[in-house]
């Protein structure tokens, strides 16, 4: 399976403690150069990117297609772009991307995405999690944007919901 990421996802699950999940739902996971850059952008606000570091199962690869780069950079920034391409020409099984234009983006291109919730929702029913509001709750603290409606809908889904909680 073909999976590249986008930097969202990554840097969500580091901030939760939580990226050894992406390497259970996936086992190896590709990013481009640009995406790679924006992780390490994390150190600066203290974040330990040691696990991110030591993680050989993330692969870094440099997409070509600079025309369609330049052209999806109109509209996103430069790693979702990287990734939206990479995972173009590798004709990937599934982008991980987490902003709306970005989706939207990949989507138009002819890609499968998938979220941080998603991949949430994937370790759980895989049974490498217990319990997903804890981390959606600490995505919240970390200033990851989930409507009320879509956390409640999510908690449902996986049987977490009770009495509005």
């Amino acid at each position: 399976m073909i999976v590249i990421s986008d930097t969202s996802v990554i840097s969500g699950l580091i901030k939760i403690r939580k990226l050894s999940l992406l390497q259970k739902v996936f086992s190896e996971v590709i990013i481009p150069p640009e995406v790679q850059s924006e992780l390490k952008e994390l150190e600066r606000f203290d974040y330990d990117l040691s696990i991110f570091k030591k993680a050989d199962w993330i692969l870094i690869r440099t997409p070509e297609d600079k025309k369609l780069i330049a052209q999806l950079e109109q509209v996103l920034d430069r790693g979702e772009a990287e990734a939206i391409a990479l995972a173009k020409e590798l004709k990937a099984d599934f982008v991980l991307i987490d902003e709306k234009k970005g989706r939207s983006a990949a989507e138009q291109q002819g890609l499968n995405v998938v979220g941080l919730i998603g991949i949430l929702v994937r370790a759980k029913r895989l049974n490498f999690i217990v319990h997903i509001k804890p981390l959606l709750d600490g995505l919240i603290k970390h200033n990851f944007r989930i409507s009320s409606t879509l956390y409640e809908s999510v908690l449902k889904k996986v049987g977490e919901w009770e009495n509005g909680s």
